[in-house]
This record gives structure tokens, C-alpha cells and sequence, in this order.
């Protein structure tokens, strides 16, 4: 159970931190967003945001996540390829399917 005046803080602090742009705690806000939806995702940024104080304090070392510099750059994105009805047989036939009685459909 969260703390009763220390929970609405560290989500009102995660509210604003995954408001500015290219931060740390908002790019990984959009990725648990998309699995767990909005109010988890606040929750456990303000968790986030809750053990890293907790570190900075313990330690005296500055914020420094480690997966920091995966969230800079990115990997590229793949481009989706545009398969043809032959290149879609030659792939099934290359993955074992048998292709024969297949029959294209007119338009």
C-alpha cells in the first residue's frame, strides 16, 4: 500500500515528467503503456521515479539509468515489405508447403 500523501505526489511527478519531451521516464512510459494500458503505466513510472530517490539518496550518486543510452538511439525500424503472389509462393515453397494446388483468384 502506498503512503496516503506520498502516492498522489509521485504521480502527479510522473505526470509531469512523461509530459516533457524525449525524457527518460516518458519514453519508458509509451512502452508500458502499450502492454498495461495509462494508469499502470503512471503507477509504475511514479514507482520508477520512487526507487530511484530512494537509490540517489542511499548511494549520493546522480540519476543515471543504465538503459539510458537504448533509449537514445533507437534501433531503426524495418520496412515492411511489399510481397508479390510469387514471392509469397516462393516463400511458402521455401518454408516446406506444398504450393501445387494453389490457384490465384481473379480480380
Amino acid at each position: 500500500k502506498a503512503g496516503q500523501y506520498l502516492k498522489p505526489v509521485l504521480v502527479q511527478c510522473a505526470l509531469a515528467a512523461i509530459r516533457k519531451k524525449n525524457s527518460y521516464f516518458g519514453q519508458k512510459y509509451t512502452r508500458i503503456k502499450k502492454r498495461r494500458g495509462h494508469k499502470k503505466a503512471i503507477i509504475a513510472i511514479a514507482r520508477m521515479m520512487l526507487v530511484s530517490i530512494y537509490h540517489m539518496i542511499l548511494t549520493g550518486e546522480k540519476f543515471n539509468p543504465s538503459d539510458y543510452e537504448s533509449f537514445k538511439d533507437p534501433k531503426p525500424q524495418r520496412e515492411k515489405n511489399n510481397y508479390t503472389v510469387e514471392t509469397a509462393l516462393d516463400f511458402l515453397k521455401s518454408q516446406g508447403f506444398d504450393v501445387s494446388s494453389i490457384q490465384e483468384i481473379p480480380k
